[in-house]
């Protein structure tokens, strides 16, 4: 797992921890799954995985913008976004 993606998930662990108990998967389970979810998905496949549905809305969409960047390449070799690496790909230089 990259650095950001792992920074952006363990923020998302830390305000599940606040949700109160249930007899289900807790916060923190269901983030890991959709981030796994989100890594093995096809690259052509755009909906929401089934396992992201209990996430929240701002969760998911820092989750699926956190593989986005580094599904396209901009990301240094620690996982850090690499803004350079953007402006190579827009043709920039």
């Amino acid at each position: 797992m990259r650095h950001t993606t792992a920074l952006l998930a363990a923020g998302l662990l830390l305000a599940g921890a606040a949700v109160s108990c249930s007899s289900g998967p807790s916060y923190d389970d269901i983030v890991k799954d959709c981030t796994t979810a989100l890594k093995q998905r096809a690259e052509a496949e755009k909906g929401k995985p089934t396992e992201c549905k209990d996430v929240k809305a701002d969760d998911y969409d820092a989750l699926l913008m956190s593989q986005t960047i580094n599904d396209l390449g901009w990301t240094d070799k620690d996982g850090n976004f690499d803004e350079g690496k953007m402006l190579e790909d827009a043709g920039q230089p």
